[in-house]
């Protein structure tokens, strides 16, 4: 059991915090690997168009998704302190109960869904010849909700007893699985934009399996039906850490979508390059992620075990090592991005050097500023670990006021290129509010 959990109360919190995220780096980078090459291989085989498609759908899959992501972390938190305070019933009780929300909360969002998903693309103003491609993927990806909640839960009690490694290779083998379906779904039985979905669902798939598996052989997770038990204390409980996170997300995602609404009226091959760079979003996120992770885990576990003063400690360590890791991604990005971005796009020669032209410009800014981004996580996640989930709701509605009103008055200023700022916006604002939140939750903690 050792090996499958651990412990965050004692030892350098700047070590433990590392040793924690830089498995989660690596999965994350599994993750987007494959979602890269989807991208990759409908952008190079496909085309432009199906490029295109893929980016009109992006933030609608984000939404869905952003919902059973949110939820599914919200109800992490409780289990982290439980297991800090070595609380072994409530600590079954907890993610037995998370299984059931979980379950509940992934049949309704399939269900509505695919109810409402043809009206929001045509809301969003898609382009004609790209509206189908989009609809035929938001479909099949949606059909994956339970699988993808699944994972999503599973992983996170096994982030939350600080188990960050079977998440990794859970990844490590949908990445594989995925990489291999896709060529042959796509490059090999021409199914096109279909092929590439059903490779995602089909990996994130045996992602959860793995994750079950691991799960299944800790003890002190042996549940039985007393722990299935209705409670609605327990369930009010984790339902009011969850749903603010997912609201949060939910939030996030509209306002995402509105600049999608402003890209889709610029045509499809602005729409191309915006999408070939919000596919290097994740790369350029996935350090800060890990390190959110990292650190509402580490401090749920010492709140949960009354350890205050290494919250403190822990939360400095993980802001110093995250705005040093963004900068370096951000050099990284600067010199190699575009290299990276022609891997997206194929096409007519005069085509392909306008997408990529506006992809490393929207990539440049990015990584210029990415460093607000990275503060972001680290702030909001301590605040998430404290047990607070409305603040960073809070961040959310900021971000969202931030993005949708660079989004609509930029462009109108300057041109198509105030678009690529809508999002550095949304940065900046939520950092703001979560940074002086924490400093100031900190300070009442200690007293």
């Amino acid at each position: 059991m050792a090996s499958k959990v651990k412990n965050m109360t004692s030892g350098s919190p700047g070590k433990l915090i590392m040793a924690f995220a830089v498995p989660l780096m690596l999965g994350n980078i599994f993750q987007q690997l494959y979602t890269m090459v989807d991208t990759m291989v409908v952008g190079q085989i496909v085309g432009v168009e199906a490029l295109a498609a893929l980016g009109a759908a992006d933030w609608l899959v984000w939404l869905v998704l952003g919902l059973a992501s949110g939820m599914t972390q919200g109800f992490s938190i409780l289990v982290s302190q439980y297991y800090g305070a070595d609380n072994l019933e409530k600590l079954r009780k907890a993610v037995a109960l998370s299984y059931v929300l979980t379950g509940i909360l992934a049949v309704v969002v399939l269900t509505v869904s695919q109810l409402v998903v043809h009206r929001v693309m045509l809301f969003l103003n898609t382009p004609a010849d790209i509206i189908d491609m989009s609809m035929l993927y938001l479909r099949i990806v949606f059909c994956g909700i339970p699988i993808i909640a699944a994972y999503n839960i599973l992983a996170a009690v096994l982030r939350a007893m600080g188990n960050s490694r079977s998440p990794l290779t859970a990844m490590i083998v949908a990445a594989l699985i995925n990489v291999c379906l896709d060529l042959l779904f796509v490059a090999v039985l021409g199914w096109g934009i279909a092929g590439a979905a059903a490779a995602t669902v089909i990996a994130q798939g045996f992602s959860a399996v793995y994750c079950f598996g691991v799960l299944r052989k800790l003890d002190i997770l042996s549940l039985t039906k007393k722990d299935f038990r209705p409670d609605a204390g327990l369930s009010g409980r984790l339902l009011q850490l969850g749903a603010p996170i997912a609201v949060q997300n939910m939030i996030i995602s509209i306002g995402g979508l509105v600049v999608q609404y402003v890209v889709n009226g610029f045509g499809f091959l602005f729409v191309a390059g915006f999408t070939a760079t919000n596919k290097l979003y994740g790369l350029l996120e996935l350090a800060a992620i890990s390190y959110g992770y990292a650190i509402t885990t580490y401090v749920g576990q010492n709140l949960g075990a009354g350890e205050i003063r290494r919250i403190k400690k822990g939360i400095t360590s993980g802001t110093v090592m995250a705005v040093i890791t963004s900068l370096a991604v951000g050099i990284i990005m600067v010199i190699a991005g575009r290299s990276i971005l022609s891997l997206f796009v194929s096409g007519e020669p005069e085509q392909v050097t306008q997408v990529l032209n506006i992809a490393y410009k929207y990539l440049f800014i990015m990584s210029a500023c990415l460093w607000v981004l990275y503060l972001l996580y680290v702030y909001r996640s301590a605040i998430q670990g404290l047990g607070n989930t409305v603040i960073p709701l809070i961040s959310g509605i900021v971000e969202f006021m931030m993005r949708i009103g660079a989004a609509l008055l930029l462009p109108r200023w300057i041109g198509q290129n105030g678009i690529f700022y809508a999002e550095i916006s949304a940065w900046t604002g939520a950092a703001v509010l979560l940074g002086v939140s924490c400093f100031s939750m900190m300070r009442r903690t200690a007293n």
